[in-house]
């Protein structure tokens, strides 16, 4: 009899795992160098499958329930193990449990600035972080490409093991996505429901593992993205550019502002308001000139109207037709706001300058 119960304690009769961890995503049932029981009870639990594995070959996956271990449902390994008939013998083989259920909030985020090429930005750095949910859907691959042999693989090994590779998925599907850099920035919600599926294309292929949950939660970008965002952004809420401008142009008047923005506001305001005396004067020449004897339509409108200005002019022209100082052009041409050429000490200004300068 005691030799009976030592050989019985031998063989295993019983294989199952009670997870009460949480944070457990694949176990190896010890088997202490024991062998499995013909007709040995195998017990997987709801959210649990179990993987066996055979020096190092993957057999047979069970699903919830509790299995007799016989050559009928286990048709994989019996083929490893060179069995034609229903076998006999106690056998040796690897039992893995792989948790199933969904694991949520773990972290994602960029070490290193992600580069990624925009149709309105060019080459643009950026940041991301935010949180994903997943779960195993193929345990053999997991096992093989993620936990390997671990006797216990817990999820703070996993974060670490799979926070980079997330990452490189997540860069690979941005930049195949092509969403643009303004986007990125601004709809995190529909950014991370929108790489979703992609993503789990990549993780099913690669890791056997499907993401539930793709989190976007702060994207950085360059100060200088920051400022064209931004300046865009204003350019929207200030709607017609050219009543934004008039409107500049009243209270810098108003105002009595110095400075470049006032005076190039006293510019535009001074050629507008020329130009409405010119029409003005023309129009009460015309209306006047039927009174005066010896009247000649012709003659009367070219000494009415100015002489048109040459299509080359010099600072001191400019300022004469603008009203305004010839210091205040040099200042505009110095900054810029006015485009000319400078030859030597001299500012020559086209026509078609003066006239892109005047209309914003």
């Amino acid at each position: 009899m005691a030799i009976m119960n030592f050989i019985n304690r031998q063989f295993i009769d019983v294989i199952e795992w009670v997870d009460d961890s949480r944070d457990t995503l694949s176990y190896r049932f010890p088997d202490d160098d024991k062998q499995i029981k013909n007709g040995a009870q195998l017990i997987v639990r709801e959210s649990q499958v179990a993987q066996f594995v055979y020096v190092g070959q993957f057999a047979d996956t069970l699903g919830p329930g509790r299995h007799t271990l016989t050559t009928e449902n286990i048709p994989i390994l019996s083929d490893l193990l060179g069995w034609k008939y229903k076998f006999q013998t106690p056998f040796k083989a690897d039992v893995y449990y792989v948790t199933t259920r969904v694991f949520p909030g773990n972290k994602w985020g960029t070490a290193n600035p992600v580069m990624m090429r925009d149709a309105d930005f060019g080459v643009v750095r950026m940041r991301a972080f935010g949180t994903y949910d997943f779960k195993v859907t193929d345990p053999a691959l997991f096992l093989k490409e993620v936990a390997g042999t671990d006797h216990q693989f817990r999820l703070d090994e996993f974060t670490d093991v799979m926070r980079s590779r997330i990452v490189s998925v997540f860069s690979e599907t941005l930049a195949m996505a092509k969403v643009p850099a303004l986007d990125v920035a601004t709809r995190y919600g529909e950014l991370g429901q929108a790489l979703l599926e992609p993503l789990n294309a990549a993780m099913r292929e690669k890791y056997g593992l499907e993401l539930t949950a793709f989190v976007v939660e702060n994207v950085s970008v360059p100060p200088e993205l920051e400022q064209a965002i931004d300046k865009r952004g204003a350019m929207t809420a200030i709607g017609n550019l050219n009543d934004y401008v008039k409107y500049n142009m009243g209270n810098a008047l108003a105002e009595g502002k110095a400075g470049a923005a006032g005076i190039g506001a006293e510019l535009a305001a001074g050629l507008a308001m020329g130009q409405a005396m010119l029409q003005q004067g023309a129009g009460m020449g015309a209306a006047a000139a039927p009174s005066q004897p010896g009247f000649v339509p012709g003659a009367a409108s070219s000494a009415a109207a100015a002489p048109p200005l040459p299509e080359l002019l010099t600072p001191e022209q400019v300022a004469q037709a603008l009203a305004v100082a010839p210091a205040d052009v040099l200042q505009e041409l110095e900054s810029g706001n006015l485009k000319g050429r400078r030859i030597g000490s001299q500012w020559r200004i086209t026509r078609a300058a003066l006239d892109e300068f005047m209309q914003g």
